[in-house]
Formats: structure tokens, sequence, C-alpha cells
């Protein structure tokens, strides 16, 4: 498979699970072409799913950025500009789905499972393997992030309306 093709058919998934990582479009830009580029420098042999590997490296690549000290130099930066009213964030943020933000709300541990298995619609098990955790952790972890957004998502998120 070219480049172009892998470009093409994965980029927007691969921006999208970087940004519920990061919260952040630019960096999660910045992430996905990391990605891009270290699947064209590395000699990736058809083992399996491409999309899977790219999406373990995205996944592995935004965790390495919230570690970073670029990252926690940013969030410092952030809270002291917010402290001084910004009309951009205030547009921005009414244009976020609710849906959306209150899942940006939840700790990572709660935000991982839920974009993995609602938004990539990967099963529980496979969830599991990704994040490298037993299987009754995830559905812990997915109940506990569930009852964390029912509040805030009752009647607007069907998924809640189920469990």
């Amino acid at each position: 498979m070219e480049l172009e093709q892998i470009i093409e058919e994965y980029s927007n998934h691969l921006l999208r699970l970087a940004y519920f990582y990061l919260k952040n479009q630019a960096a999660a830009e910045d992430v996905v072409q990391d990605v891009l580029i270290k699947f064209y420098q590395s000699n990736y042999e058809e083992r399996g799913q491409i999309k899977a590997y790219l999406t373990m490296m995205t996944i592995n690549k935004s965790k390495d950025y919230l570690k970073s000290w670029a990252y926690k130099k940013i969030q410092l930066q952030t809270k002291w500009w917010m402290k001084t009213s910004d009309p951009d964030h205030v547009v921005q943020q009414e244009e976020r789905s609710k849906i959306g933000a209150a899942i940006l709300k939840l700790p990572l541990k709660y935000r991982e499972p839920i974009i993995l298995y609602y938004y990539e619609e990967l099963s529980i098990q496979r969830v599991a393997e990704l994040l490298e955790i037993p299987e009754n952790t995830v559905k812990t972890q997915l109940r506990r992030a569930r009852e964390q957004l029912r509040p805030t998502l009752e009647g607007q998120w069907e998924v809640l309306n189920h469990e």
C-alpha cells in the first residue's frame, strides 16, 4: 500500500483519535504527522491491520506528548491566558459538541476506553489488548466513565439511556 493511500485512508481517523487524547488540534496534527513519518521510515511488514498498527502508534505518541515538557509548558501558559478574557475561547467552547466536551473532561484512564469502545468501535477484548489491561478493568472503567457522564449528558447521549 502506498503512503499517499495510507494518508488518504487513515489520516482523519488518526487525527480524531489524537485530538481526543490531546484536546488540541495543532498538537494532534503534529502527532499524526510524526506517526506517519515514523511509519514511512519503518520497515513495516504486513503482519496485520495497518489501521490497528497506526492506531496504536498514535495512542502511544499521544501519551508521550502528554508526558512531555512541551505539553506541561503549554498547559501553564493556557491557564495564565485564560485568566484574561479571551472571546475566541468562548466561541470555541460553544462550538464544541456537549458530548465531546464532556468526554474530554474525563480523566485519561476513563477517556481512553470510552473513545476506543464507542468512537473506534473496538470490542472490549481489543480495548484491553491495546491498553494492556484486563478485560474486567476495561468494563469497570467504561461503567465509571458512563457514571461520570450521566449527570451532564442524561437524555443527550443514547448510550447512557441503555446502560
